[in-house]
């Protein structure tokens, strides 16, 4: 887990690898069981032009949550210097040896490298009305200060809206793509810095993927031409981690895939053998809250871990 920074290296995590990584996870299709954890607690002194949404954004945690865990009122007026308390434990889906895993519903973006996680970065995707899509990825291109070619549906948007129908908007303090690119094969799809960086860990986009301008930085020297990358649908997370804890983590069907998240936690226990070692009662708390963050619901006894019967 981080507890001294934003959701982006690799330190002090258990993580058990699976072989291979599924695809998930559709109605009908059961997630595999989780490994490892990101994230955790830390504090957080706030600095001029905070807010809670944006500090929200820069830790993969919703600006509501921010204030209930600091006994705040979500619209409570912060200062500079002011620390605040950040909880944001996330589970790490079930991992491959390389490359880049996108979460949607999590809102996260994993790099993985010779069978470990390098980092965790809290990601902004495309909203319902323009989801960001699901499947397989390579990186195709690397670019610093890309001009942006609005596509002709955006620019149809523009129009739609009132707005001003821009064609091309180059690089500067203007430009939503920010300074760094990294294109997609999925034609017109990209990781990309952003200008609006409290837009992180929301569903804004046009189907893109945003980082926080520091996170894309520090993931635009880690990659190359040919990363291979994959965007999964999993709203549902459940995870054993090493010493016997049992980690549920839900979030909305913010794209409407029709995943009961009740049915699919008891399918993930029943099919991993953990039925017997939740507490159903705090499961359906998590399941109830939504909130997208990592909570324990149970326990394995030693002989458990062991692999006893």
């Amino acid at each position: 887990m981080i507890p001294a920074r934003p959701i982006a290296g690799a330190g002090r995590l258990f993580i058990w690898l699976l072989a291979g990584l599924a695809l998930p996870a559709l109605a009908g299709e059961l997630p595999p069981l989780s490994r490892s954890m990101t994230g955790g607690d830390s504090e957080y002194a706030i600095q001029r032009g905070d807010s809670l949404t944006a500090i929200g954004a820069r830790f993969g945690v919703a600006p509501k949550h921010l204030a209930q865990q600091n006994a705040i009122p979500l619209d409570a007026i912060i200062h500079p210097g002011q620390r605040l308390r950040i909880h944001n434990p996330h589970i790490v889906p079930a991992a491959s040896d390389d490359g880049i895993l996108i979460n949607l519903p999590q809102r996260m973006l994993f790099h993985f490298s010779q069978g470990k996680l390098r980092a965790a970065y809290p990601v902004g995707l495309g909203k319902p009305s323009w989801p960001t899509p699901r499947g397989e990825f390579r990186i195709v291109s690397r670019v610093k200060n890309k001009p942006w070619l609005v596509p002709k549906s955006i620019q149809e948007e523009m129009r739609r809206e009132g707005k001003v129908v821009l064609q091309e908007v180059p690089p500067g303090p203007d430009n939503p793509l920010g300074a760094h690119w990294l294109g997609l094969n999925l034609w017109g799809y990209g990781i990309h810095s952003t200008i609006a960086p409290a837009s992180i860990y929301q569903f804004r986009s046009h189907g893109c993927i945003r980082l926080h301008p520091d996170d894309i930085a520090e993931l635009f020297e880690q990659v190359k031409v040919g990363t291979a990358g994959r965007l999964i649908y999993q709203p549902v997370l459940l995870a054993v981690v090493e010493d016997g804890r049992i980690l549920l983590e839900v979030h909305r069907d913010i794209y409407k895939k029709g995943i009961d998240p009740a049915q699919t936690m008891r399918d993930m226990a029943e099919a991993n053998g953990l039925s017997h070692a939740v507490d159903w009662a705090a499961a359906d708390a998590v399941i109830a809250a939504q909130d997208g963050l990592a909570r324990e619901v149970g326990r394995l006894a030693p002989y458990d871990l062991k692999g006893n019967p």
